[in-house]
């Protein structure tokens, strides 16, 4: 099979609401491969979520897709089979894709599952759906696997309570459960960790990862907080009003950022080691989408903005063969720019780290 799961070509997004129509996805490109975790990080309002919702055929009706592909990889009955998922009508799309060949893990596991119907009925209900032909008892002992699957050890037990006897962690990995019924090849993760306490985020996000490496999957992770992904993710691509600002590996981003809003994402994030009596942040607002946006749309937050950032969006500027950012600070005319001293910091701690362990 193609490496290539996914790969999208200047997807653009819009909105049609009372204030006028909001530019949510700007023109995004990226791929994603079978065995790899790429990760969307960004604030709330950057345009993770809305660019993702096409991948699942979820579309609202204020929704407009303005251009774009979605080029999907995946092996069907007959073989190899390659599909825009733009092109593809709802009825194949819910009958033949969704929550079979991709499938999606929502924030609340809540909303994804049903507080009326016992654990193995609903995990039995996504295991049918995906395999009709299977018999009764052939689906009971998929349920129990995949129950397993997800790290519960007593999934006897568990197969027969209700979500509110679970906790939330609990409830997640059922979630993931059920994701992956159909033995999907692309998961998407939309904030699975937000809500749970940082003991059961570490733990989902290994059990995430291992399932990943495991199956190859091919999996997108969607976050606010570019330090949840530090060890689940392969690439990162960082999204900023509606664009990638910055892409690159996991050692690209953490190690060496070249982006101004990178540099006051990772910043931002707490360090316990830190003796600090305000936590640094990102100054300001997003920019309101449903108007032009002129040059760089971070200008009016970025510190280091230079005058050419606010009549001009910069291009992607190539760093290495697989690290670019969207700044005029990475071009050859400008001024050098030093990123932040605690940035500069910490990312010498981590290298320090690194190099320990590696010994």
């Amino acid at each position: 099979m193609s490496q290539t799961v996914l790969e999208i070509k200047n997807l653009q997004v819009a909105y049609q609401t009372e204030h006028g129509e909001v530019q949510a996805v700007r023109g995004i490109d990226y791929q994603v491969q079978k065995g790899e975790t790429v990760a969307l990080v960004g604030e709330s309002g950057c345009g993770k979520s809305a660019s993702v919702k096409p991948i699942m055929g979820e579309k609202e009706a204020n929704q407009v897709i303005k251009t774009g592909e979605i080029k999907f990889t995946y092996q069907s009955k007959t073989g190899e089979k390659t599909i825009d998922l733009l092109k593809v009508n709802a009825k194949v799309m819910q009958s033949q894709i969704k929550g079979k060949e991709i499938a999606m893990v929502f924030q609340d596991p809540m909303t994804s599952l049903d507080p009326t119907m016992k654990i193995n009925k609903q995990v039995a209900e996504a295991v049918k759906a995906s395999y009709p032909d299977l018999n009764k008892l052939q689906v009971k002992q998929r349920v129990l696997e995949l129950i397993a699957t997800v790290g519960i050890q007593n999934a006897e037990v568990v197969q027969e309570q209700y979500p509110h006897q679970l906790s939330g962690g609990m409830r997640q990995r059922i979630v993931i459960a059920i994701a992956l019924a159909g033995n999907p090849s692309l998961l998407i993760c939309d904030e699975p960790t937000t809500g749970l306490d940082v003991t059961i985020q570490a733990k989902i996000l290994n059990l995430i990862k291992h399932i990943q490496k495991s199956r190859k999957l091919a999996v997108i992770f969607i976050t606010h907080n570019l330090g949840v992904v530090a060890n689940i993710a392969t690439f990162v691509n960082v999204m900023y009003a509606g664009k990638i600002v910055e892409t690159g590996t996991s050692e690209d981003i953490f190690f060496d950022p070249r982006h101004p809003y990178t540099w006051g994402l990772l910043t931002a994030v707490p360090d316990v080691n830190e003796q600090v009596k305000k936590l640094p942040t990102i100054a300001g607002t997003i920019p309101n989408l449903t108007q032009p946006i002129v040059g760089d749309a971070f200008a009016p937050r970025n510190n280091y903005a230079l005058k050419i950032d606010f009549e001009q969006q910069p291009p992607m500027f190539r760093i290495n063969q697989h690290h670019y950012a969207a700044t005029w600070l990475l071009d050859k005319r400008a001024p050098r720019v030093e990123m932040p001293a605690l940035l500069q910091t910490r990312i010498a701690k981590m290298k320090g780290a690194g190099e320990a362990d590696g010994k």
